[in-house]
């Protein structure tokens, strides 16, 4: 087996791991998409979707959030997710998997 395969199966074995912790409450929601960003590579991307500006304030409104309570939940500037909810930049990184998990599991996931 080649370093390259190896690799890739330990990085599964490191996200697999990180999911089970955080579904049992031993990860954040922000330790566990750390640790997904850097080791799962590609299958954390391929898990992903790209939200828009109304994807994105429709989870909070559904959240019943305000903006500055949304962004605290996020760690980001309230200025941060008005820009998301207006379209004018793009959910990246941590952020990005954060709102993919409040739109699979809701904001309970990460509160």
């Amino acid at each position: 087996m080649d370093s390259k395969a190896r690799s890739s199966r330990l990085a599964e074995a490191l996200v697999e791991t990180a999911e089970d912790m955080a579904d049992i409450g031993l990860l954040t929601p922000e330790e566990h998409a750390k640790i997904t960003l850097r080791h799962a590579g590609a299958r954390a991307s391929s898990d992903l979707i790209e939200l828009s500006g109304e994807d994105i304030r429709a989870l909070r409104e559904k959240a019943n959030m305000s903006q500055a309570v949304f962004a605290r939940h996020l760690n980001l500037t309230t200025g941060y997710v008005s820009q998301l909810e207006r379209g004018a930049k793009k959910p990246k990184g941590p952020a990005l998997v954060l709102l993919n998990l409040i739109r699979k599991r809701g904001i309970g996931a990460i509160t």
